[in-house]
């Protein structure tokens, strides 16, 4: 078994990853324009999955099955379902699936390795921008192999926010749209990608100061959850606790301003 048990392997372990990465986003980014109808399945109204994320996924996961061959995985399109006992890949493959449909970027592949119950590497690909986000655990945050740090906005009257919007899970949209009101009138505007990967990474790297959804699922935030973490700033659920991974309500700030931001979502929430 490959032992992961100092820094140098962690780093090594995420080149790794990245060049994988790249290599898959090179196939996403020849894809763009060639989807044709019978290539896109509905999972929900607004929840789709094309011949490409599965394609995607599974150059990835036969790729970290090489690199470590006893980790297991969370994937989204569950090309694989065997979980490890100690390491587990996140995987999402193709995160934006519905503006890659269309036609609209960004979009990105995230992974992020998992040890027992610690994060331990996260890498986003935005394959149209050649843009690589990675850290690893007690390495830095970078892109493209620069380190990188959250903003120094202090308050949320000067912070630019992100967010994406419920298009599954509409129990809460109610608390949801109140909140967006609020974070209207009292910060710089909010801005939605579409790809909750590439939010995360713009946080990292102090473009957004802040972040919130619900209904998200693990693939969605672990790799951006400890590059944002390697950066400085800081992860939790909407209440301020640590189920954010699988909780399904996750916030993330530049860490400057988490607990004015968290006031303002237990307003509705």
């Amino acid at each position: 078994m490959k032992q992961i048990d100092n820094f140098m392997n962690y780093s090594d372990l995420t080149e790794s990853v990245i060049v994988l990465t790249k290599k898959t986003g090179l196939f996403l980014k020849s894809m763009i324009g060639k989807l044709n109808e019978g290539m896109i399945e509905t999972k929900g109204q607004m929840d789709f999955v094309t011949d490409v994320d599965k394609q995607s996924e599974k150059q990835l996961l036969d790729g970290l099955a090489l690199i470590l061959p006893e980790a297991g995985f969370i994937a989204e399109e569950g090309t694989y379902t065997h979980r490890g006992a100690v390491y587990n890949w996140i995987v999402d493959p193709l995160d934006g699936t519905t503006n890659f449909i269309h036609g609209v970027i960004p979009f990105s592949i995230s992974i992020a390795l998992m040890e027992n119950e610690e994060l331990v590497i996260g890498v986003i690909y935005d394959p149209i921008q050649d843009e690589c986000f990675s850290a690893w655990k007690k390495g830095p945050a970078q892109l493209n192999g620069k380190t990188i740090r959250t903003s120094s906005r202090s308050s949320l009257s000067q912070a630019l926010v992100s967010t994406g919007f419920p298009y599954t899970d509409f129990s809460l949209v109610d608390a949801y749209i109140g909140s967006l009101r609020e974070l209207m009138e009292c910060t710089h505007g909010i801005r939605r990608l579409g790809s909750a990967a590439m939010d995360l990474a713009y946080i990292a790297c102090g473009r957004y100061d802040a972040f919130w959804e619900y209904h998200l699922k693990p693939w969605d935030v672990a790799a951006g959850t400890l590059i944002i973490q390697q950066a400085g700033g800081q992860v939790t659920d909407f209440y301020g606790g640590q189920n954010y991974l699988f909780g399904k309500t996750f916030v993330a700030t530049n860490g400057l301003i988490q607990i004015e931001f968290l006031n303002v979502l237990k307003k509705y929430f």
